[in-house]
């Protein structure tokens, strides 16, 4: 039995109730045969995949809280701290129903690839609680991220353990938990990012995960001779990701036909009002029903349903696995050029393989969504030169890692004879300097 399926066995065998965590390893592993068999007897000696697949420590802690009606509630709350062999673990935290170890892990997994991709010296690390901020009072969510806090600050810092927002962490949250961690530790440091402008925060961090998305996709169709000018384009999801994915496509000249938020989704033929989506999602927090009342002219659908429609360029940025095989082949059918995570994971391995089997552009969202913890990352350093960039400045400095992820990417898969199979290509220029790392630290 090669090594590769050997570790996968183990992965599976130990970790049979996470199947989330179990899909994002085989993915990786899958894909990095062709490197693993060039070096397996040193690798295999090294128990190197054995300690890249088996994080470093998980946390998991009870969150007490009270609700505003004086009862006692109770979450759970995560932290995994997956690999810090090329810097302090940074990945942001989840406030999700859905959170569980499994999706935890696959995460943090997923992130020590993507933090790899930025060129920036961060490891792989990802948080978060079952708690759902949807519907709590102001005062609700701040006690609940006063108590997360109580526990989480014990095993993070600005040179150890850097979280930042995800799904349900935006900058309400964040506030409240930095604010919590200042408090008990007596400290001003950058140990959390997407802070605000007062405070740390820095500016462009909101849009960079959304823009980051659409500048790689521009820069796989440039090197395919193409551009995203005048393609229609369907996005999934409503938050931060999509609304900044829809601004900068149509900013480039695309048309954006869809959002979508967990109960339903928009289809607007006249290219979706950006302003309107922001007054309703930011500013409103309400749901798309909202949007198609004051749009007439949109068609509001509940469920799931945005793959359906016609387009060039898919970009799905809600969560994992919402993308399966029915859906890669309604996009097929309609001859969709190419698609783009903009989640972590959001498409599922039958559907990835069923897209590059019918040649669909595919890039992975280690890949594809980087651009939010890269900006991150430089939040980080600006935290601690004491400076403020201009949002030009950091934009600009987010562009062009996304287009160096984009070359690194094409060229690991080329050097491996995938071309254009950037699931491979990210998956390995990933690895190697997160191996490279690991191997020349020894033991540890």
């Amino acid at each position: 039995m090669s090594y590769v399926d050997e570790v996968l066995r183990r992965v599976s065998d130990k970790n049979y109730s996470e199947p989330e965590f179990i899909q994002a390893v085989t993915e990786v592993l899958e894909s990095l045969r062709p490197v693993i068999e060039k070096h397996e007897d040193k690798y295999r000696k090294e128990a190197l995949l054995e300690r890249l697949t088996e994080p470093d420590r998980l946390v998991k802690f009870k969150v007490p809280w009270v609700d505003d009606n004086g009862n006692i509630q109770v979450n759970t709350g995560y932290r995994v701290q997956f690999n810090n062999s090329i810097g302090p673990y940074k990945g942001g935290l989840r406030l999700h129903p859905s959170v569980n170890t499994g999706i935890i892990k696959f995460l943090g997994f997923e992130q020590v690839f993507k933090n790899s991709l930025t060129g920036l010296p961060i490891g792989g690390g990802k948080g978060g609680s079952d708690f759902d901020p949807k519907g709590k009072s102001d005062r609700e969510v701040m006690a609940f991220c006063n108590s997360f806090m109580t526990e989480l600050y014990k095993y993070i810092g600005a040179d150890c353990d850097v979280p930042a927002g995800d799904i349900g962490t935006g900058a309400r949250e964040i506030g409240y938990l930095y604010g919590m961690y200042k408090k008990l530790t007596g400290r001003y440091e950058g140990v959390l990012t997407g802070k605000g402008l007062s405070y740390g925060g820095s500016l462009a961090r909101k849009e960079a995960t959304g823009y980051g998305l659409v500048y790689i996709t521009d820069e796989l169709l440039k090197d395919h001779n193409d551009s995203l000018k005048g393609k229609e384009v369907v996005v999934s999801g409503a938050g931060n990701v999509a609304i900044y994915a829809i601004e900068k496509a149509t900013q480039l000249g695309a048309k954006v036909l869809t959002c979508s938020d967990s109960t339903g989704w928009i289809y607007d033929p006249d290219g979706i009002d950006l302003e309107l989506l922001k007054e309703v999602k930011e500013e409103k927090r309400e749901r798309l029903t909202a949007y198609k009342a004051k749009k007439p002219n949109a068609e509001y659908y509940e469920g799931k349903g945005v793959w359906s429609v016609k387009c060039d360029v898919a970009l799905p940025c809600a969560t994992q696995n919402e993308l399966d095989l029915d859906d890669a082949k309604m996009l097929v059918e309609n001859h969709v050029l190419a698609v783009c995570e903009g989640a972590n994971m959001p498409t599922t391995l039958e559907a990835t393989e069923y897209l590059k089997e019918n040649n669909v552009y595919f890039i992975p969202g280690k890949a594809a969504n980087a651009g939010g913890v890269a900006t991150s990352a430089l939040e980080m350093s600006q935290n601690s030169e004491r400076l403020s960039w201009t949002f030009e400045e950091v934009d600009s400095k987010l562009h062009g890692i996304m287009t160096n992820i984009y070359k690194n990417i094409s060229d690991a898969a080329i050097r491996y004879d995938c071309e254009g199979d950037y699931v491979v290509g990210a998956n390995i220029a990933g690895f190697e300097k997160v191996c490279d790392a690991m191997l020349s630290q020894g033991l540890y």
